[in-house]
């Protein structure tokens, strides 16, 4: 018996991401915990963003059960692939084009009778874990008899007003309980963030998160700031970062711009190169004020793309000016950090709600784009009397965000069960 349970080949199971930055990121986090267990996972990419995750080799050392797969999206080499402004683009040519691709991936992975090809070196497949958004990817896997679990890289609040909407109009059944009215429209759900905790607290290795965090990236991390953030006073920098997605008008970068050097406080903001509308400017090399241009080299400093989780845990760290997406606020909870939330799309509306209205561990500062009412917003979230209530807060939130997975935490225990029911696939 013992013989026959050593032979027992190990789960194979596909993840596949949305393609874009804030969905890679923690769905590759899940597969190197799945792959801590002793999982085997096809990571599946679309080619263009298989390129960008130029640190693959690294994790697949590290986790020899980690396997990076690649199928077009359909769209052509010079396409933009903007999520923001091209999402619709995207979504047509993921059902249409990708959609195909995949049945044939399954199909192969799900035999292997191949010898001479290295994906049938692999146990047969076993699972599917998707992105919530890749819907065709669940008929896909349905239609091959293949299990399959839709991740949602949301919150629970989003995910349920996304499902209830119209209901929520018509029974008006506000306020409602997140979890519990989710749990009533899915014969199984694993509530398992954060997951970038959760790695950490899986796998005690200093070097896993940093090294983790920059492979899961499709833009080049820029590490001088953190050498900036060590020459900068405990709890005095504000961190400024619209993710990966959200485009600026020239008029909104300004004021952002003039509200954080006229609040007087040191900042780290993430302004990639092509943040701007392409209408407005094809690159940042326009004529900068010379006020802000001089303020900021004495307490600014400004990157491409920063080691996010890293700057949130540093010390100097005292407020984060976000979009609100769920990761930076998980990111953010997990930091004990209090935000400003500035958000534009998909669920960044409801976050920003929570964060502000419900949990208390922020500030919604809306639709709001003026200097004066973002300085002012500024200086509440660094100093004051909202500021000391709003760090209670997030106290309370980051130590239960620590709780959660710990070993005796939800988030812990639910991913056990999450792996235990791979197994018993």
């Amino acid at each position: 018996m013992e013989m026959q349970m050593e032979l027992q080949p190990q789960p194979h199971v596909l993840l596949l991401p949305f393609p874009a930055q804030g969905h890679i990121k923690p769905m590759l986090a899940l597969a190197q915990l799945l792959c801590h267990s002793g999982i085997h996972v096809t990571f599946l990419n679309t080619e263009h963003n298989h390129r960008q995750l130029t640190q693959r080799q690294a994790l697949s050392g590290r986790f020899p059960t980690l396997h990076f797969h690649s199928i077009s999206d359909g769209l052509p080499s010079d396409h933009p692939r903007s999520v923001y402004s091209n999402y619709m683009d995207i979504i047509t040519s993921l059902r249409s084009k990708m959609a195909p691709l995949l049945h044939q991936l399954l199909v192969s992975l799900m035999s292997k009778n191949d010898v001479d090809d290295p994906v049938a070196q692999l146990p047969p497949l076993g699972c599917v874990i998707t992105d919530g958004i890749m819907s065709f990817a669940i008929d896909v896997a349905e239609e091959l008899r293949i299990p399959v679990i839709a991740l949602r890289f949301i919150s629970a609040a989003s995910f349920l007003c996304n499902l209830c909407i119209p209901k929520l109009i018509e029974e008006a059944q506000l306020p409602f309980g997140v979890l519990s009215h989710i749990g009533s429209l899915f014969s199984k759900v694993y509530t398992i963030g954060p997951l970038h905790a959760l790695l950490k607290s899986h796998i005690v290795d200093n070097n896993l998160s940093s090294s983790s965090a920059a492979a899961a990236s499709l833009r080049q991390e820029d590490r001088r700031c953190m050498m900036w953030l060590d020459s900068q006073s405990v709890g005095s920098v504000i961190f400024v970062s619209f993710g990966s997605l959200l485009k600026l008008t020239r008029v909104q970068l300004l004021e952002f711009w003039h509200s954080l050097v006229n609040s007087g406080f040191p900042f780290l903001w993430v302004i990639w190169s092509d943040v701007l509308w392409s209408d407005e400017a094809e690159h940042l090399s326009y004529v900068i004020p010379g006020e802000l241009e001089t303020a900021t080299k004495e307490r600014g400093f400004i990157v491409d793309w920063a080691p996010q989780e890293e700057v949130l845990a540093h010390e100097a760290m005292g407020g984060f000016l976000t979009h609100s997406g769920w990761n930076s606020t998980l990111e953010a909870m997990w930091a004990g950090v209090p935000m400003r939330c500035w958000p534009q799309i998909g669920d960044q509306q409801v976050n920003s709600r929570w964060v502000g209205e419900v949990w208390k561990i922020g500030i919604d500062m809306k639709d709001t784009c003026d200097r004066s009412t973002i300085e002012k917003m500024i200086k509440a979230l660094m100093k004051g009397e909202e500021r000391d209530v709003i760090s209670r807060s997030v106290d309370r939130f980051a130590k239960l965000a620590r709780t959660s997975v710990s070993e005796s935490g939800s988030s812990y225990h639910n991913l056990e069960k999450l792996i235990e029911d791979l197994r018993n696939l």
